[in-house]
């Protein structure tokens, strides 16, 4: 019989039993390196609202793991639920601590259980916690649609988002992707590469074959840009990105550099796994017109038919990614919610939701920058 408890820290565990739970998943962010990474830097901590609580089983060996964090906030979520924790506030009682399942930081989807066989003992485990500690509601947000279902069939209710995603058709070169387009969108594209080659920008791309700890250090300071455009402290910290670097055979990042008069002047950081190219993050210098979408989107859609990479996925939301052949695809996350009144609120809150997202996402494919001919699949 296989017993159950909770861990404090990924690295109680030996990574050799954690890498055999996920065998051949090669996606880089379950990787053992890429959770331990996040945990040992402290950009995953108490002291920022996230507090690790991962749920495994064993017997004699590990047999089972859930990533878990107890949430005192909805920071780095990707999945936005600020109006159930007013709502719930109004009523007088707490949202917070709240219950996660997912990848920090990380809108992608991936396994949340890592069994050999889907079992409920970590739904039932975790639900008596939540009894145990007056939890009202646990939220598990991009897993795999085989657990997606099973979540279904165990009180979870499922809300729906979207993304935008870019499938390769077996590409030859970028102008061969540009051949799909309509003439307009077609010129559109022309022109933003062509502004960018007339200022003179190149690219540099830096993978598990060239990338160095210079690199990180530059790119660092490009990501941290980014927040404090916005007067925002970054989520993640230069020791997580050490610790990249450190696994990077197996979590394999690639960064694309723009570089101006042998400057590095922005950077987006991607990681990749056999089949899909993720974009992740970035930053720039300067504010230069298309440079985002010339560094973010056509560099990763070359990379991709370069390396026969199936998709990409630069992340959720953003409707300009449509002009520029991104399709729109539902997202699902997960949700169970202890209590009957705010449960019956919130599984009808999600019912409307979807019907707006079906809308939404109608109206994006009437958007489409494509010919009438090509049909996607």
């Amino acid at each position: 019989m296989e017993n159950l408890k909770f861990i404090q820290k990924i690295s109680s565990l030996k990574e050799l039993d954690y890498q055999k739970l996920i065998k051949n998943d090669d996606n880089p962010f379950i990787q053992y390196s890429f959770l331990d990474s996040l945990e040992n830097s402290e950009s995953v901590s108490i002291k920022n609202g996230w507090q690790p609580n991962h749920l495994i089983s064993f017997n004699k060996t590990l047999k089972g793991f859930m990533p878990l964090y107890i949430k005192n906030n909805s920071q780095g979520e990707f999945v936005f639920d600020h109006s159930w924790s007013y709502a719930l506030s109004r009523a007088g009682r707490e949202y917070y601590p709240k219950l996660l399942t997912a990848v920090p930081f990380t809108p992608c989807e991936t396994k949340k259980f890592l069994q050999k066989e889907f079992s409920l003992d970590f739904i039932d485990k975790t639900k008596s916690f939540m009894d145990d500690k007056d939890i009202e509601t646990w939220h598990i947000l991009f897993p795999d649609k085989d657990l997606g279902n099973k979540l279904k069939e165990n009180d979870f209710i499922e809300r729906y988002g979207y993304k935008f995603i870019w499938q390769n058709k077996n590409y030859s070169c970028f102008d061969d992707y540009l051949n799909v387009f309509k003439s307009r969108q077609r010129k559109n594209i022309k022109s933003e590469r062509k502004k960018i080659k007339d200022l003179g920008i190149t690219f540099e791309i830096k993978d598990l074959d060239n990338i160095t700890k210079e690199d990180w250090e530059i790119f660092y300071d490009f990501y941290k840009s980014t927040y404090h455009q916005r007067m925002q402290m970054p989520y993640l910290n230069k020791k997580f990105f050490e610790g990249v670097h450190k696994n990077k055979s197996i979590l394999k990042p690639v960064i694309f550099f723009a570089v101006h008069k042998n400057k590095k002047i922005a950077g987006s950081l991607c990681f990749k796994s056999k089949k899909t190219l993720y974009g992740r993050h970035w930053g720039s210098s300067y504010n230069i017109d298309s440079l985002h979408f010339e560094c973010c989107y056509y560099q990763g859609i070359e990379y991709c038919i370069k390396n026969k990479i199936d998709t990409f996925d630069p992340g959720v939301q953003g409707e300009h990614k449509i002009r520029r052949g991104f399709e729109p695809q539902k997202s699902s996350s997960y949700h169970y919610i202890h209590k009957e009144d705010l449960r019956g609120a919130i599984l009808d809150f999600c019912n409307k939701e979807e019907k707006e997202i079906n809308r939404y996402i109608e109206a994006c494919n009437r958007y489409t920058p494509f010919k009438k001919e090509y049909k996607i699949k």
